[in-house]
């Protein structure tokens, strides 16, 4: 797969004055932890403008892939570029257009919200008037303005969130990279905080990349690549990969599910995937189907789920493992 594969939604060629550029280029990508493979010849990339998504279960390779573009981490082979500067060969130019959210919080809890934003973008050599500017329009932007003087640690986790959004895009990055956004957010923190993403794309014109185990929050994005053991096994629109399932995907637990798959099979010609004691069936009618289904072999039925398919459905669907979310890892 290349890079022209990975994008071929794309307006237009690469030459093409009409298409989109791309914020980030990403081709043939590895990387190890000793003897185990945590990247596996990934190639993708980013249009600028987009809100692109790395979906994937801890251990998928989401926080290596990170560590690599945020300049954190070298990669053992391939080559990464973002707007056209090569990360292991200019890595000063890229730092300049990064703006970085990590997992773990990066706030200094004792200061206040503009202290934190002060001394940040002194980091960045930005001082004086511009800097004053440049912090009450962050804080504006993102409804701090009457916290700037609160001590970060009186917080809620979901405004903390939104200073370490305020205070990565205080020196106006092209390329906003955070590393799984919503992890220890309640449910509204988390669609504010999504909102907050939005506008700054509205208002910046920033490309903004994010890794996640959250359905939902992958739902949001305009594009995802779906990680799964280092390797990169699909990328699109939500929607798009949601229609490569086919049709209703039914649930059904039985005592015996390999007996009750082949009966499936015999019976109405329906090929069932075993995953977690469970039979996964794919099919275009599926109400119609579990009610043959219940007539026909409801005595060995525990019980059975049909519904439209989720993301969750898809990664099954392209891997044969159920997604699992579990405790972060920092070298997933």
């Amino acid at each position: 797969m290349d890079i022209q594969e990975v994008v071929s939604d794309r307006v237009g060629s690469r030459g093409d004055a009409a298409a989109p550029p791309l914020a980030l280029e990403v081709e043939h990508l590895s990387f190890s932890y000793s003897e185990r493979r945590a990247l596996d010849d990934v190639t993708f990339a980013v249009k600028a403008g987009e809100i692109f998504g790395f979906l994937g279960p801890n251990g998928g390779g989401k926080t290596t892939l990170f560590r690599i573009l945020s300049t954190l981490a070298a990669s053992a082979s391939g080559t990464a570029r973002v707007f056209g500067h090569d990360l292991a060969g200019n890595t000063m130019a890229v730092r300049r257009r990064l703006g970085v959210v990590f997992q773990h919080p990066s706030l200094d809890q004792k200061l206040t919200v503009a202290e934190n934003l002060a001394h940040h973008g002194r980091l960045f050599g930005i001082t004086g008037t511009r800097l004053h500017e440049r912090s009450r329009l962050m804080l504006e932007r993102l409804s701090l303005t009457d916290r700037a003087n609160d001590v970060v640690e009186t917080l809620s986790g979901g405004l903390k969130r939104r200073v370490e959004l305020a205070k990565a895009m205080l020196h106006e990055p092209e390329l906003l990279i955070l590393d799984e956004p919503s992890t220890g957010l309640d449910p509204a923190a988390r669609r504010e905080f999504h909102s907050a993403l939005a506008e700054l794309r509205a208002a910046n014109r920033v490309t903004i990349v994010l890794t996640t185990h959250d359905m939902e929050e992958a739902g949001q994005c305009d594009r995802i690549a779906i990680l799964h053991r280092g390797r990169m096994v699909a990328i699109g629109a939500p929607g798009e990969l949601k229609a490569r399932v086919g049709g209703d995907v039914i649930v059904i637990r039985a005592a015996a599910p390999e007996t009750f798959s082949r009966k499936l099979a015999e019976r109405f010609s329906v090929s069932g995937t075993i995953v977690d004691g469970t039979v996964r069936v794919e099919h275009p009618r599926g109400h119609a189907l579990v009610a043959e289904m219940v007539d026909a072999l409801g005595g060995e039925i525990d019980s059975v789920t049909f519904g439209k398919p989720t993301l969750e459905d898809v990664f099954i669907h392209l891997t044969g493992d159920r997604f699992f979310a579990g405790a972060p890892d920092s070298a997933s």
